[in-house]
C-alpha cells in the first residue's frame, strides 16, 4: 500500500469525526471496578494526547473515526501511584489508533497516554522520516505527564512503560537505546524498492541517511513493541544498549513490513531474548483497534478471512497487562479498585 493511499484512507475515516470533536450517544451501566476515564487534550507545547485511567461514574459511547469507546469524559481518577504506559502509533495514525489497548490497561489500573506524533499522523506527514523528532515527542509526552499533567500526582514515575506499533515500535526502540545501522537502508531498498518502507523513504528528504544521536530515555522501564519498522537496521550492535524487558509482537501475514527482515532481526539481536508473540493469520493493521460496525469496508479495518481482530485483541490486551504487571509492578500488590 502506498503512503498516499494509506494517509488518504486515514483522512477520510478520521477527519469528519475528529474535527467535530467526539460524537456521543447513549449511556451504559458499568462495573464500577472497570470504569475508564478519558481525556483528549492539547498540551501547551502543542502535543495532542489521549488519556485513559481508572475512574468512576457513568460512561458514554464515543465515536472516533472508525473506532468507538466507552468512557467517562473528564472523569475523576481513582487511587494513587499508578504505573504509566506511553503509546506511539504507526505512520499516519493518531492518538486513537490503539484506544482499546489503552482502555484495557486503564481497567487494569494503569494510566495510559497516547500521543499524535507531530509530522507523522493522519493530518500531516511532512516529517514522516524524522525518527529523532518522533522519539523526542514521545519523551516530551512522558515529561508532560510526570511534570505538568493534572494526573501527575497519581503517577509512580519509577514505573513507566511504552507500547509502540510499526513506526511507533521503532520509536519505542530508539527511546530504549537502539542505535539503528542506517547504512543498511540503501542496499535494502535496492533489493526491496517496491516495499512500503522504501517507497515512503523515496518520497521524502531523508534525515535517516546519517547516524542518529542517542535517544535513550532512561525513564522507560519496559517496552511492548508490535511490528517495528526498519527492523533490518537492528544489528546486534545497534541493540546492544537495549537492556530493559521487551515484549515483541509479529503479524505473520504482514504485507506492509513482511518477513524476513522486519521483526526477526529485533527478536534475534536483542541482548536479552524478548517475550516473543507470533500471531498466525494477522496482518499489519490487525494491531490497530477493532473498528466499529459500519467501518468494515475501510482497508485498515479489514482482516484476512477467518481471522478475528476482536478475538486477537482480547489476547493482546491480556498479554500486555501480564507483561507490564510483571516488569513494572513486580512484587508490588495491585491496587484494589474503589467505586
Amino acid at each position: 500500500m502506498s503512503l498516499r493511499l494509506y494517509v488518504c484512507l486515514l483522512s477520510v475515516m478520521l477527519f469528519p469525526c475528529l474535527n467535530s470533536a467526539m460524537a456521543e450517544s447513549g449511556t451504559r451501566t458499568n462495573n464500577p471496578q472497570r470504569v475508564v476515564g478519558c481525556q483528549h487534550i492539547v498540551t501547551p507545547g502543542g502535543l495532542e494526547l489521549g488519556l485513559w485511567y481508572p475512574s468512576s461514574g457513568t460512561t458514554r459511547l464515543q465515536t472516533l473515526g472508525p473506532y468507538e469507546q466507552e468512557c467517562v469524559a473528564e472523569g475523576p481518577i481513582r487511587n494513587e501511584n499508578h504505573a504509566l504506559i506511553v503509546v506511539s502509533h504507526g505512520t499516519g495514525g493518531s492518538w486513537t489508533s490503539h484506544l482499546d489497548c489503552a482502555a484495557a490497561l486503564a481497567q487494569a489500573g494503569y494510566i495510559v497516554v497516547a500521543l499524535t506524533e507531530p509530522g507523522d499522523n493522519w493530518r500531516d506527514t511532512s516529517h514522516v522520516t524524522d525518527l529523532a523528532g518522533r522519539t523526542r515527542a514521545m519523551s516530551a509526552a512522558l515529561t508532560y505527564m510526570l511534570s505538568d499533567s493534572p494526573l501527575r500526582t497519581h503517577i509512580d514515575s519509577n514505573r513507566v512503560g511504552a507500547f509502540g506499533f510499526s513506526a511507533g515500535g521503532l520509536t519505542a526502540l530508539l527511546a530504549a537505546g537502539a542505535r539503528p545501522d542506517l547504512a543498511r537502508l540503501r542496499p535494502w531498498c535496492v533489493d526491496h524498492a517496491r516495499s512500503f518502507t522504501c517507497a515512503l523513504l523515496g518520497k521524502h528528504t531523508q534525515p535517516t541517511t546519517g547516524s542518529l544521536p542517542s535517544l535513550l530515555d532512561p525513564r522507560f522501564r519496559a517496552m511492548s513493541i508490535a511490528a517495528p519498522a526498519l527492523g533490518f537496521t537492528m544489528t546486534r550492535n545497534a541493540l546492544a544498549q537495549v537492556t530493559l524487558p521487551v515484549q515483541l509482537w509479529q503479524a505473520m501475514d504482514d504485507a506492509v513490513l513482511p518477513a524476513p527482515g522486519s521483526v526477526e532481526p529485533v527478536r534475534d539481536n536483542l541482548p536479552t531474548p524478548p517475550e516473543y508473540h507470533p500471531v498466525r493469520g494477522a496482518g499489519h493493521f490487525d494491531f490497530l483497534a477493532p473498528c466499529r460496525i459500519g467501518s468494515d469496508a475501510m482497508s485498515i479495518c479489514q482482516s484476512a478471512r477467518g481471522f478475528s481482530r476482536p478475538a486477537f485483541h482480547e489476547t493482546l490486551n491480556r498479554e500486555l497487562i501480564v507483561f507490564f504487571d510483571r516488569t513494572l509492578l513486580g512484587d508490588v500488590p495491585r491496587l484494589t479498585p474503589k467505586p
